[in-house]
């Protein structure tokens, strides 16, 4: 069992903290400042911050990072933090991130939701050293797995914590690092607005492999018949055409397509 902090923010990150108190001593959680959330703009704690609160875990949550933050071990592993950890802290602890892709494909902010989009049929776990560059570091582990034709974004981080969680393991009692690759770099950008609307023009693989993307968290947005709708699940039929399976109207809770539609007569 090793004496370790976490630094995590968003619901990945809170999946891989709650795994790694399961076997390891956390002493601290790094999470960003609450915010306002949802329609009522309610300040709202971090999802990880939920779980160490629960758990009994001590919180620090620093707008920046700098010399000044306390570190009380020598080991952090980092999930879908969300803030650069500059150089003054990097050479105080062994900073392992969690990165769920298979770098250094789809290195950045959303590598599950642009892997999906980009319709990739296999992804994976990468536990590498933190460096300055964004997703660059030398890999300490790297473990590989099939994406279904019927996984979202929410089944692919499930799986990815919990490979993370085995991975780190492993690697946290005497770490060794291999450089990446210097080919198959990508980048995964930040989900925008414009990446939720759904351009119904587009075969229908391309968009169900956006709602695959964007479901549960975050939700793909159209106009069908005449209203605005989130969508989270969808398929393309036999014959080619785009099909709704559950949609969302705007103000109102999930459901079937077919309620939906009857809800419309």
């Amino acid at each position: 069992m090793a004496r370790i902090a976490v630094a995590a923010t968003a619901p990945f990150g809170a999946d891989v903290l709650e795994r790694l108190v399961r076997r390891h001593d956390v002493a601290l959680l790094l999470t960003r400042p609450d915010k306002p959330r949802g329609r009522g703009l309610v300040v709202a704690p971090t999802a990880a911050k939920e779980v160490a609160e629960r758990l009994g875990i001590p919180v620090a949550q620093p707008a920046r990072l700098d010399e000044d933050v306390d570190l009380p071990v020598d080991t952090v592993v980092v999930a879908a933090y969300g803030l650069l950890i500059p150089e003054p802290l990097l050479s105080r602890a062994l900073w392992l991130n969690v990165h769920p892709s298979l770098l250094p494909r789809w290195r950045g902010a959303a590598p599950v939701e642009r892997a999906l989009i980009a319709g990739d049929a296999r992804t994976g776990v990468t536990i590498h050293r933190t460096t300055p560059e964004l997703d660059a570091g030398p890999v300490a582990a790297q473990e590989a797995f099939d994406i279904a034709p019927d996984d979202d974004a929410g089944a692919v981080f499930a799986r990815s914590a919990e490979i993370a969680a085995r991975l780190l393991d492993d690697v946290m009692p005497s770490p060794t690092f291999t450089p990446q690759a210097a080919d198959g770099v990508t980048y995964a950008e930040k989900i925008t607005p414009q990446d939720r609307e759904l351009d119904l023009s587009r075969p229908a693989h391309e968009l169900v492999n956006r709602v695959r993307a964007l479901s549960p968290h975050i939700g793909a947005r159209s106009v069908v018949d005449g209203r605005p709708v989130i969508v989270w699940k969808a398929r393309a039929g036999e014959d080619g055409s785009f099909e709704l399976l559950e949609v969302q109207p705007d103000g109102g809770r999930r459901m079937g397509y077919d309620e939906y539609l009857r809800g419309l007569r």
